[in-house]
């Protein structure tokens, strides 16, 4: 086991992937700033999910790690993050980035995201994991299951030109050509809440997902619960018109949607469905158990934090949403155990992932 890490101990790793490649153009800056500021600093720049762990796992236990990349940076670290007991900050610089947003990271410049990465306060978030008959492994963001994961995978292969939102709802768009309704069952805490045709079953820790939706407007990283929304049947049509009202925050009033808060969720289906964590594909599978990690609630924050009210303007209606938003940046300090769930040594890199990574 190695050392535990020195007061101060810290590595900042660029995925140069992240934004279709558009973020290895960071480097000079954060190099820069760190030479100025932060001497005791390293900077590794990566081009692949091995050589990021392998970087992670030489530092001493209970290192600071600031990834500079997006969600699919951010899943693709938390193995060699919860096993290493490490703090972690987030620099965003990823395609969708619906961890930063709801962290009131979006927008912020990468110089001042870094140097409130490396001087924050600890503050505890959730963390969800997800088992199936095939693998297991945490998320931050989201577990989509069902047409919004088959439009995940899609986005995937989506023109670098488009990012975020934009590339998610052309993924979406494409989708509707395959349309699949999935036969699930699906229960939380022990109660049965959904049996029968569904498109989509979904588990969020962030109010967005798919780069900006505001699917469950009150989900919280810090309350020890997991939302799942459900959409049950809807053909081409019903999507094409729920879109809207999605991207408004207004489809929790339709009577085909659903949202069910949780500690623990369980879906059994009749055949493969379509599975993405935190944007990244997964295995389809029929029997997928999701829980929230409790034990791993260390996510540091400065300790001010702010509170403003999101309006959204939707054909001339104005609905309100109400949001706790920090606007720094994010440190977390996971511990390697949730709830009795063993931490996955080693998890294969999802070959499409949306960010290289």
């Amino acid at each position: 086991m190695p050392a535990e890490a020195p007061p101060g101990a810290a590595l900042v790793v660029l995925n140069v992937r992240a934004q279709g490649g558009r973020a290895a153009a960071l480097e000079p800056r954060l190099a820069d700033m760190l030479r100025k500021h932060h001497p005791g600093v390293a900077l590794q720049a990566v081009d692949g999910v091995k050589a990021a762990r392998r970087a992670i796992g030489a530092l001493p236990r209970g290192s600071r790690v600031v990834l500079v990349g997006g969600d699919g940076t951010v899943h693709q670290m938390l193995p060699a993050l919860l096993e290493g007991g490490h703090t972690m900050g987030l620099v965003p610089a990823g395609s969708g980035d619906d961890t930063a947003r709801a962290l009131g990271l979006r927008g912020l410049d990468p110089l001042r995201a870094l140097s409130r990465a490396l001087t924050g306060e600890p503050r505890r978030i959730d963390i969800g994991w997800v088992s199936t008959e095939h693998e297991q492994r945490p998320f931050l963001s989201s577990l989509a299951a069902g047409f919004d994961a088959a439009v995940a995978q899609r986005a995937l292969q989506g023109p670098r030109v488009l990012r975020g939102l934009p590339r998610y709802l052309l993924a979406t768009l494409r989708e509707l050509a395959a349309l699949q309704q999935h036969m699930l069952v699906l229960g939380v805490d022990g109660r049965t809440v959904h049996e029968g045709p569904a498109l989509f079953a979904s588990t969020l820790a962030t109010p967005t997902y798919g780069g900006g939706m505001p699917a469950s407007p009150q989900a919280k990283l810090d309350d020890g619960q997991l939302d799942l929304l459900v959409a049950g049947r809807f053909g081409r049509p019903g999507v094409l018109a729920m879109l809207p009202r999605l991207l408004a925050g207004r489809h929790l009033g339709h009577p085909q949607v659903g949202l069910h808060r949780f500690s623990v969720m369980t879906l059994q289906a009749e055949a493969d469905v379509p599975l993405a964590a935190d944007g990244e594909a997964m295995t389809a599978a029929r029997r997928v158990t999701v829980r929230v990690g409790r034990g791993l609630r260390e996510w540091s924050l400065p300790a001010a934090v702010t509170e403003r009210r999101v309006e959204i303007h939707w054909r001339g209606r104005l609905d309100r949403i109400d949001a706790r938003i920090d606007h720094r940046s994010v440190l977390t300090s996971v511990a390697p155990i949730a709830d009795g769930m063993p931490v996955p040594s080693i998890l294969s890199p999802s070959p499409n992932s949306a960010e290289s990574y």
